[in-house]
């Protein structure tokens, strides 16, 4: 390339294109997610839809988003739901800190739920509410203590796909095992 060629490319017009180019080409892209709460256990629902847990092993997660502001849900059923907004930029990650507000602990008596089967991560719904992932209920002494009662539950994947949608009865001191299909 020409010295001549060189100062033409660079001429104004073409550096104005490029210099106005610049923050869009920052926006696309994904950036990473990763949130730190006063509980592992806390699901993380990005725009609508569930990602996974804060945490595995108390090692933070780290989720792909596109770039762009994102609005974010925190939920875990020991505490108040949490909401906030995040700016993802292109190829970093966005770390976001909150606190959550703890619940009075529920009281007894209880029943026990547990699941055997589901994608790893599968978010566990009981009437409509985030109560935890499918891996939290599925080992060992592992379970969900719930008041007893009957119960609508549903189990997602961290893709957004239905697995199952069922009602559950739980009663007292007995233990109610829901399988995926």
């Amino acid at each position: 390339m020409t010295t001549s060629t060189f100062r033409k490319l660079i001429s104004t017009p073409f550096l104005f294109l490029l210099i106005a180019a610049l923050p869009l080409a920052a926006q696309t892209g994904t950036g990473s997610l990763k949130v730190k709460t006063s509980s592992n256990r806390t699901g993380i629902f990005v725009d609508g839809k569930y990602l996974g847990p804060v945490a595995n092993f108390k090692v933070a997660r780290k989720y792909s988003l596109p770039a762009g502001s994102h609005e974010v849900i925190l939920r875990e059923p020991r505490f108040e739901e949490a909401k906030a907004t995040v700016q993802i930029t292109a190829g970093k990650t966005t770390t976001l800190k909150q606190d959550l507000k703890p619940r009075p602990a529920p009281m007894p008596p209880f029943g026990e739920l547990k699941t055997s089967g589901f994608e790893k991560y599968s978010a566990v719904f009981l009437n409509g509410g985030y109560v935890g992932h499918s891996d939290e209920f599925d080992f060992g002494k592992q379970g969900l203590l719930v008041n007893p009662g009957e119960y609508e539950i549903e189990i997602t994947s961290p893709g957004g796909a239905n697995l199952l949608k069922t009602k559950v009865t739980i009663q007292k001191d007995k233990i109610e095992t829901v399988k995926a299909k």
